[in-house]
């Protein structure tokens, strides 16, 4: 009995194992697809529940897609309103895993560990990238596997099978069923335990339904947490979730002999009557919410007050009707070079911010906002090069050339603010700090190339007055500064003033400081050359 609890509990521990491995590993893969992600998603609520249904078949976990969106509400990519549909999507997505339980896809996990850990081991580096994720599917379907295995000696257990004829208690269950769910953070594995139990004839559809219940609502946890770092609109959707859920469970309960004879109608099964109900469940909260997300999302912002920003992902300004006129789409391009500067700009003050005091839901929203600066800087190349295909003057021939530039360099300036961020993280982790010297010096520099980020801003704008010349004289000091600081830590380094493992993380920001510096600076020269001519 003792081996058959371990093999119960390595099973679960693999199985969280290998979600979380391929929730990171798909996430990867998913970021090439990013943009296409948040058009098809933002169009309509429905289109918002089938993308959160194609995610979470993908990355195997609602607890896992639910966080993401959280964090790109928080981060300002989808408005709270839109996020409501994926969320209800991600719900249905996720009963998939236990479907492929009551399948028993489980018995050819070794094929898939096979097929996916071939390429990995030995494949180049570009089998290796789809290797992975199929070796860590599999070990999710050989971790249920070995549950359900583990689970056949569990019968002639007196107390494991109380247990479960105690679960007919229907809050005893629900509470058992959030709880452990709760635990875990992720409500396949709960659901997939009461399939295997059922196909050990150790639990009926009355004893599942109770904890099957709790489960819906255990996994909402996972989006709570996250919403804890993340700003109103995040906590908004994890709020939403949370709701959805409740009142779903509570709406399925008042039914309960009717929603028990719908299940038992469609299969006499019992672990296939677990994974329908679990279907039927989501499906009912869907199917009863999504006609009412208008007003919920009014409820939930009353509840929760506030104001959040929503970054446009596209661009603003780039109109198709002004490429027929080349001055007007310069006009443009130069309009939403501005935009994506201060997207950039924002990125580098709240990089700063965590030097000083790390944040993990700030973190995320950068990386977040990094992907739109991104996608700005795709479309605005995309519509330089539609511009250059006309006649043009030299006068236009440079400014293409110049605007061309300039959208690298401030793509290049986001850049180093996410190397900050991470800089910032590994000084958190490593729970060291600089020396009151070595802050006084940053601060000073980060002065100066904020002050040249906010001039460049101003120059993009289309507004020098001695701009360009000012940023100039600041990148000298800024050279200056950071050569002294350098020197100045060395001296501190060899005093034993400044921790040892702090020297590294400062002289890497000193690094990118000066580079987001001379980015600014490449910009003024370009306006400079341009206004020369």
């Amino acid at each position: 009995m003792v081996a058959a609890i371990s093999f119960f509990v390595v099973g679960v521990v693999l199985f969280l194992f290998a979600m979380i491995k391929l929730g990171e590993k798909v996430q990867r893969l998913f970021t090439a697809r990013f943009r296409q992600y948040i058009r098809y998603a933002v169009h309509t609520p429905l289109h918002g529940l089938i993308t959160g249904i194609f995610t979470t078949v993908l990355f195997q976990s609602s607890s896992t897609t639910t966080a993401l969106i959280v964090g790109m509400v928080s981060a300002g990519l989808i408005s709270f309103y839109h996020s409501l549909g994926m969320i209800l999507g991600a719900d249905i997505g996720t009963t998939l895993t236990v479907q492929l339980v009551v399948w028993k896809v489980t018995d050819v996990a070794p094929l898939f560990v096979v097929v996916g850990g071939i390429p990995w081991l030995f494949g180049s580096p570009r089998y290796k990238r789809y290797g992975e994720p199929i070796f860590y599917f599999g070990l999710i379907l050989f971790s249920l596997s070995l549950i359900g295995k583990a689970s056949a000696p569990l019968r002639e257990s007196t107390l494991f099978v109380s247990i479960f004829r105690d679960s007919r208690n229907l809050w005893l269950g629900l509470a058992a069923g959030a709880a452990f769910t709760a635990i875990v953070h992720a409500s396949a594995i709960p659901i997939s335990i009461l399939v295997l139990l059922g196909q050990q004839d150790l639990i009926s559809l009355e004893n599942a339904i109770p904890i099957l219940f709790g489960a819906n609502i255990g996994t909402t946890v996972t989006a709570v947490l996250a919403s804890l770092v993340a700003n109103v609109n995040g906590k908004r959707s994890a709020a939403a979730h949370l709701l959805f859920k409740v009142c779903g469970v509570g709406l399925c309960m008042v039914g309960l002999p009717l929603f028990v004879r719908a299940v038992a109608a469609v299969s006499g099964s019992v672990p296939q009557q677990v994974a329908i109900a679990h279907f039927l469940l989501n499906l009912i909260i869907a199917v009863v919410s999504l006609p009412l997300l208008t007003p919920v999302s009014h409820l939930i912002e009353r509840m929760l007050p506030g104001r959040a920003e929503v970054l446009p992902i596209w661009p603003e300004f780039l109109k198709e009707e002004c490429l027929a006129r080349t001055e007007e789409a310069l006009a443009c391009v130069r309009k939403e070079l501005w935009r994506q500067m201060g997207l950039a700009r924002r990125m580098f003050a709240m990089s700063m911010e965590l030097i000083t005091r790390y944040d993990r839901g700030k973190s995320r929203d950068i990386r977040y906002i990094e992907a739109v600066v991104h996608n700005l800087r795709r479309e605005v190349g995309k519509y330089l090069w539609r511009v250059s295909s006309k006649e043009f003057s030299n006068q236009t021939s440079r400014e293409l050339f110049a605007y061309t530039a300039m959208v690298d360099d401030i793509e290049r300036i986001a850049d180093h603010a996410v190397v900050l961020a991470d800089l910032s993280r590994e000084k958190y982790r490593l729970r060291t700090d600089f020396s009151e010297r070595g802050w006084e010096e940053l601060a000073e520099i980060e002065r100066l190339v904020g002050q040249n980020l906010e001039d460049a801003a101003v120059l993009i704008e289309g507004k020098n007055e001695g701009r360009a010349d000012a940023i100039l004289r600041h990148e000298d000091a800024v050279d200056q500064r950071v050569r002294e600081a350098r020197e100045h830590h060395l001296e501190r380094f060899h005093r034993r003033v400044c921790r040892a493992e702090a020297g590294p993380i400062f002289l890497e920001v000193l690094i990118n400081l000066e580079r987001v510096s001379d980015h600014c600076t490449n910009i003024a020269e370009y306006v400079l050359e341009l206004e020369s001519r």
